[in-house]
């Protein structure tokens, strides 16, 4: 099933039956992701009196409880609420439909390579994925404004599908590549790392700060200047996608909090015809 769509006076098209999905699963009876030393993701039966929640222990029907952190433990999209006082709900602010989309890789560097930095400054033997290796990587003929970047990380090896993090680095976004991000009208990211900062950075989340337009130091929802962004975290983008343009669509369950779990896809542009 395709579908013909028309941007800025030109007609792309795309498989709507064969999108790619940049999804974790998160099996709750094998390994799992997991950063800051998250509590594994749970599922159990929910019992009551006369009801097993489980066919397999004589129940009509399975019923379970399932426990789970969207910011430790698998893909999620957050919001600007990450950071403020006032709630806002990751799911109001996720875009309808398909947003033009890049996609890009990266192999992060030593932040004396790039000579950019965040705030704190990194620690020694840090990663960043920077400003200068995002430049170099974007693809030189996109046929669109893009409104969505995707970060693929190198080497993009299978055990990122269920890395624990708490025992391993991860690479983070130098201050300047997200300011970079800024400036070309990305408004909606996705990357392969359980955060755009530091897992341990003094609480100052530089990265966040800069593509969501928060100052430093503030918690107020009001002076977010980009409060429609959103940044998805944790996501696998497997090695058969080439880097260039796509159709990204955000699917997002309707729950209230600053993130949600998440399941982005994307479509590779198909050769349009004429009609």
């Amino acid at each position: 099933m395709n579908a013909r769509i028309t941007l800025h006076g030109g007609d792309l098209q795309i498989d709507l039956s064969r999108p790619v999905s940049l999804a974790l699963t998160l099996d709750f009876n094998g390994p799992q992701p997991r950063h800051f030393g998250a509590p594994r993701a749970t599922a159990r039966p929910f019992e009551a009196p006369g009801f097993s929640g489980a066919v397999a222990s004589g129940a009509s029907c399975n019923c379970e409880v399932i426990t789970l952190i969207p910011h430790c433990q698998g893909t999620h999209t957050e919001c600007a609420g990450h950071l403020t006082r006032e709630t806002l709900d990751a799911y109001r602010v996720v875009p309808a439909g398909f947003v033009p989309a890049v996609l890009l890789s990266v192999t992060p560097e030593a932040p004396a390579v790039s000579g950019e930095s965040t705030g704190p400054a990194p620690a020694a033997g840090d990663l960043i994925v920077s400003a200068r290796a995002i430049g170099h990587a974007w693809p030189p003929a996109v046929p669109f404004e893009a409104r969505a970047l995707v970060i693929r990380t190198l080497p993009n090896s299978a055990d990122k599908r269920a890395r624990d993090y708490t025992l391993a680095s991860a690479p983070y976004l130098s201050r300047e590549a997200a300011q970079l991000l800024v400036s070309r009208g990305i408004l909606h990211l996705i990357v392969d790392v359980p955060s755009l900062d530091r897992t341990h950075d003094a609480g100052r989340l530089t990265a966040h700060r800069v593509f969501f337009g928060l100052p430093p130091g503030s918690a107020q929802l009001g002076a977010a200047a980009r409060a429609e962004a959103t940044i998805t975290e944790f996501a696998f983008v497997p090695d058969e996608l080439p880097d260039g343009a796509y159709f990204l669509q955000l699917q997002v369950p309707a729950l209230a909090g600053d993130a949600v779990p998440s399941r982005p896809l994307l479509y590779p542009l198909l050769p349009c015809a004429n009609p």
